[in-house]
């Protein structure tokens, strides 16, 4: 199959999954939310964002033509010139039977010249939930395509047009969630499927002596939680629960696997009205896994696919990286003294060790949102990536890239925003290596939508430490620390009512644990200008600029300038 038909059959199947999940095939309901023993688990947060109005419906489909110039200006100094041709759609529903937006844009470009070659990209973000029973059993699934840009210590550069490293990541979760009562006992689960791809190139460049950047190349993730628990005063003084859990993360890169299975009792002991301390105890028993790669006969050497990954001996034994089996707990509070003000703030022993982990959510007025959130988990970056899908909002706003309809860093969240649920996915974005490892961060976002201009600004930090075989090929990434702070904002707003503006810039620090691949420092930053010229056709004008410092090889830096018309159906 070649990459344009590859590429374009992806695009069909995610525009299949799309519209069996529009807005027209939903009917979903807002859950409630219940003060029951264990709310605070650090499972999968995936709750409803309704805001409790009537059903708001926005569909609006369009294509563009532009032209593009691209100029390096570091290392070397070659002019590209592009003519575009892009189709789209921007779509969201927001009722009391379903939520859902979609985002997403197909773009051909045609190269002048013969250094100018012609692509495909394919970006979309989307996240849905639907009531197969109102007010019991939903139904959830979210989608991303993204396009960005591989260095060689596995970080991810976006908007970086230079250079033969660009890739795309595909990922999707889907299934059912469950929140009933049996009388005094609320009953709450879940069962999500999720699935992730890197498309890469094998043209990653590396430092001489530097093993080949071990890319993802698919994970898929099956994630289960069921959980019963009982209210303060329902009937007993405190808030009892028990529940199990089971995480399974299959890695197709040297047949890597995580397998969770936890069980645990917990109790809820309200101090005031809105200030509650809660605690649990359990156990749980985590492996890791992998195999080794297939060796040369005649050198000893790892063998590397047509792709570049290292190919899987799948006659070799499987081997264990990680293991932990035995009891675990943890303790914390809850705080709600509102609809608008949320706070969770929790220490846990899970995995051997101590972990921390909460969130801050605060809504001063119905047009802003703060989130912070504190996470501390061991997973890979399909599971990562997936985690992330499902704590984006139900109701939101892509945020794209002007210049070449990429999506940036973050999604503006409409409605209710004291739910909880960051809109910012480049902290997971950060890298795309393969191996597991124990992920440790923070991320914090501001977002206001008004009439007339918005912005967004989310800033994280994320710390990822390795685990792999001593031994395995893989093995000299085991207990390497990669970290990663990561700073994304825009500014949108309208001058008069035909004509608007667009900024938005991101960073990210970069900092590897392979002493041969070396850190990196990539900054971003776009303006755009737009114009109505009737009430469907509209003019853009953009300028952009990219670059990216390197230890390990040369430093990138590169402009943008765009001009196009859009039409809108």
């Amino acid at each position: 199959m070649t990459m344009k038909s590859c590429l374009l059959t992806r695009f069909a199947a995610l525009s299949a999954i799309l519209a069996a999940c529009s807005p027209l095939a939903l009917h979903a309901q807002e859950l409630p939310y219940d003060d029951v023993a264990g709310e605070g688990d650090s499972g999968d947060v995936s709750d409803s964002t309704g805001v409790g109005r009537g059903p708001r419906v926005t569909v609006s489909p369009y294509i563009e033509a532009s032209q593009v110039l691209l100029a390096e200006l570091s290392p070397g100094s070659e002019t590209l010139t592009y003519s575009s041709l892009a189709a789209g759609i921007d779509a969201s529903f927001a009722g009391r039977n379903n939520q859902g937006s979609v985002s997403v844009r197909y773009e051909r470009r045609f190269g002048w010249g013969k250094k100018a070659a012609d692509s495909d990209t394919l970006s979309g973000i989307a996240r849905f939930q639907t009531a197969v029973v109102p007010r019991t059993l939903n139904f959830e699934v979210g989608a991303l395509a993204a396009r960005s840009s591989i260095e060689n210590n596995g970080s991810t550069v976006s908007g970086l047009e230079f250079g033969d490293s660009a890739t795309q990541v595909y990922s999707a979760y889907a299934g059912p969630s469950l929140a009933t009562r049996m009388g005094d006992v609320a009953v709450n689960g879940h069962y999500y499927f999720g699935y992730t791809r890197i498309d890469s190139p094998n043209a990653i460049a590396v430092v001489p002596g530097q093993n080949p950047v071990d890319v993802l190349d698919d994970a898929t993730r099956h994630n289960a939680e069921l959980h019963f628990g009982t209210k303060a005063g329902e009937p007993l003084p405190v808030g009892i629960g028990a529940g199990v859990g089971w995480n399974r993360e299959d890695i197709s890169n040297l047949d890597q696997r995580i397998n969770d299975f936890h069980a645990r009792g917990d109790v809820a002991v309200p101090l005031t009205s809105d200030l509650q301390l809660v605690a649990g105890v359990g156990w749980e028993k985590v492996e890791v896994s992998s195999r080794d790669a297939l060796r040369d006969t005649v050198t000893g050497l790892p063998v590397l696919d047509s792709n570049g990954r290292y190919v899987t001996d799948s006659s070799a034994p499987r081997q264990i990286a990680f293991e932990s089996e035995g009891l675990i707990w943890d303790a914390g509070v809850m705080w709600r003294p509102s609809k608008r003000t949320a706070l969770e703030a929790h220490v846990a022993r899970r995995y051997g060790y101590t972990n921390y982990y909460g969130s801050f959510a605060y809504a001063p007025s119905a047009r802003t949102s703060i989130n912070i959130s504190a996470y501390d988990s061991l997973t890979s970056f399909g599971g990562m990536l997936n985690k992330a899908l499902a704590n984006l909002p139900t109701d939101f706003e892509a945020v794209r890239n002007p210049l070449n309809g990429d999506l940036g860093g973050c999604v503006a969240a409409r409605g209710s925003v004291a739910s909880g649920q960051s809109g910012c996915l480049i902290g997971v974005l950060g890298s795309v290596r393969s191996a597991v490892f124990r992920g440790r961060g923070v991320m914090a976002s501001v977002g206001y939508t008004g009439s007339r201009f918005g912005y967004g600004v989310g800033a994280g930090y994320d710390r990822r430490r390795f685990i792999a075989v001593p031994g395995t090929v893989l093995g000299v990434t085991n207990l390497t620390i990669d970290e990663n702070i990561w700073l994304a904002a825009y500014l949108n707003g309208k001058l008069d009512a035909n004509s608007s503006i667009g900024l938005g810039a991101w960073a990210n620090w970069y900092q590897s644990g392979d002493a041969l691949a070396g850190n990196s420092n990539a900054v971003g930053a776009t303006a755009s200008y737009n114009r109505s010229i009737t009430s469907r056709l509209s003019a853009t004008a953009a300028l952009g600029i990219t670059g990216v410092n390197r230890e390990a090889l040369a430093d990138i830096w590169t402009a943008q300038a765009l001009a196009g018309v859009r039409y809108s159906f």
